[in-house]
Parts: structure tokens; C-alpha cells; sequence
């Protein structure tokens, strides 16, 4: 599912408009990314919650060519998944 298609269910759900609802799935990623950026965790009761955790300097490989090489540090938002969306999730 892509952004559209998650607007246009939630616009069918809310009863809105497709350009509205897309505005407020925007306006909602945007604020996590922000919170995640300045370091805050974001819970969402019942879905879960969203956190940037660093990851150290690694070694890999060029999948071209197999070559070893070191890969930069860098942060990475995490998600980590309510128990209802977990059990959801098992059937």
C-alpha cells in the first residue's frame, strides 16, 4: 500500500476529502520524523511506537563486486509494534 491508496481508504473511512486526508497522513509522518530527529519517542497507543536508534560503523560488502568495504554510521528510525498489532499480525 503507497501513500494514495492508504488516503484514499482513510478518506472512505473519515468520510473527507482524498486531499485532505493525504494532508493529515503527511502532516502526521512528518511530526514523528521530527520527533524522532530531536531525539523523542513516539508512542501511539494500540499501534506502537517509533524511535531513532543508532546503528555504529559496519563492515559489507559491494554487492556489484563483492569487495569489502566500511559502511558509515548512521541513524535509522526503528519501529517497534503494539501487542494488539502483534497479535493482529499472528491471527
Amino acid at each position: 500500500m503507497n501513500i494514495t491508496e492508504l488516503a484514499e481508504r482513510v478518506a472512505t473511512e473519515q468520510d473527507l476529502d482524498k486531499a485532505q486526508a493525504r494532508k493529515v497522513i503527511e502532516a502526521t509522518l512528518k511530526a514523528v520524523v521530527e520527533a524522532a530527529k530531536d531525539g523523542d519517542e513516539v508512542k501511539i497507543n494500540g499501534f506502537g511506537s517509533f524511535k531513532a536508534q543508532e546503528r555504529a560503523e559496519r563492515e559489507g560488502r559491494n554487492p556489484a563486486t563483492g569487495e569489502a568495504m566500511t559502511l558509515a554510521a548512521r541513524r535509522k528510525l526503528a519501529f517497534s509494534p503494539a501487542k494488539a498489532v502483534r497479535t493482529a499480525l499472528d491471527g
